[in-house]
Formats: C-alpha cells, structure tokens, sequence
C-alpha cells in the first residue's frame, strides 16, 4: 500500500524557498539552492570501474574528486549527446560534493508555500521518494527534489574510494 508523503510545508511557513531550475528530457526540475555549490559546463569525466550505471564516473574540483552522476539514467530516461547547453551541478549531497549531469539549466526562481503542492502517488512510481513537491510557477509545473534521498552515499562512497584508489597507483 502506497501512502502519500506530506510536503513539508513548515520549513517554508515563513517565507520564500530558492530553488536552482534544470530541463531533463523536457521536463523542469528543482533544487534547493541552498544545496548547490558550482554549475559547470560538461567536462570529461573519468569513467570508474563497477560503478552503478547511473554514476558516470568522477571529475578533479580543484583537488576534490567529485562522483558525477547521471540525472537521466538515475531516472530510468535514454541518455542524451552532450551539447553546449549541458552542465554538471555540483551539489553538497549529505555532507559530501556530487556532480548531477543535466540537459540545461534555467533559472534561479523563489517558491512560496502558496505555490507548493505534494506530488500525486500512484502504484508503480519508481522514483517518487526523489520528490520533494510540485510548484506551479508561471504557468509550468516544477518538479522539485529532495536530492539527499535522489544520490546514494553507498554510491558515493564507492565512486571516490576507487578513484582514489587509482590515483594512489
């Protein structure tokens, strides 16, 4: 049985949230700006061993080695060609950096609670935990996301220990 998660209206009682906005396969995303680092244009990528699918591999940021991952294959969606337009999101992901590959990115926009609305559940949805809520903003409906739960640390965790492992050969 699938139960609705109730958007956390308290932490916006009081005012405006900011979210960064992104387009993945025509679709418009949110995430909390207060978690976002840098946004770089894409970059090559050193590809990791056994790695999940969805982690492309790791990117050197000014000596941090950074997991980068694909927001599309994390999603279940058909990779795309990198073009001008894509970018790496360098985010803070539960206490540690993490890049997430994006098609474009928008916007920084402000969301009250008025705009705010839970996201509907149905039997099936995969990724819906990655969902924090949806916001109508000038007349398009934005997904936003809880990106602590949308990258594992078991991944993460994974990813930077075998590129350091490399790097130490």
């Amino acid at each position: 049985m699938q139960t609705a998660r109730a958007f956390d209206h308290k932490a916006m009682q009081s005012s405006e949230e900011q979210f960064l906005t992104f387009r993945l396969h025509g679709q418009d995303y949110g995430i909390t700006i207060l978690k976002i680092q840098e946004i770089k244009g894409w970059d090559k990528i050193t590809p990791i061993p056994n790695s999940p699918v969805y982690v492309k591999g790791v990117l050197n940021l000014r000596g941090v080695i950074v997991p980068v991952i694909d927001l599309r294959l994390r999603f279940g969606l058909p990779e795309a060609e990198r073009d001008v337009f894509t970018v790496i999101i360098v985010a803070n992901v539960n206490g540690r950096l993490a890049g997430i590959v994006v098609d474009a990115v928008s916007d920084v926009i402000n969301v009250s609670a008025e705009q705010l609305c839970e996201a509907p559940a149905y039997e099936g949805q995969e990724n819906r935990e990655f969902i924090k809520g949806l916001a109508q903003v000038d007349g398009k409906l934005l997904v936003l996301l809880d990106i602590d739960r949308m990258v594992n640390p078991e991944s993460l965790d994974k990813s930077t220990a075998a590129a350091s492992a490399v790097a130490a050969r």
